[in-house]
């Protein structure tokens, strides 16, 4: 098996499950903190392709910054939109699991069982 890898926010109560998951699978994945440590322009639009979305599918709409920043405007582009969540990655949703070249959102945290 590939490397597995966590974007994470540990004050995140589904991403803690999403976490605890995988180590119960026997695998210790690679944690990125992605409040502290966003991914690049280029990683994001990886990400995306993996997780067959598009950076409007993948922003937390329920964030405050969300509606400050006037995002549901759907005149921005999805260059605009990756630039926003890699200035501000709270709007990024939450636990992104990567393994053997697929990607997942641990929403619910079962969800990674599919890529392991």
């Amino acid at each position: 098996m590939s490397a597995v890898t966590i974007y994470h926010n540990p004050r995140c109560s589904k991403s803690r499950l999403t976490l605890e998951l995988i180590r119960a699978q026997g695998i210790e994945p690679m944690i990125i903190e992605y409040l502290n440590t966003p991914p690049s322009e280029k990683t994001l639009q990886h990400i995306l392709k993996q997780l067959h979305l598009t950076a409007r599918e993948l922003l937390r709409k329920n964030e405050t910054l969300y509606k400050e920043l006037h995002l549901a405007d759907t005149t921005l582009t999805e260059k605009q939109l990756v630039q926003q969540m890699i200035a501000h990655p709270i709007l990024i949703e939450r636990p992104i699991v990567i393994a053997n070249d697929k990607a997942v959102i641990g929403r619910p945290p079962e969800n990674v069982l599919e890529i392991l």
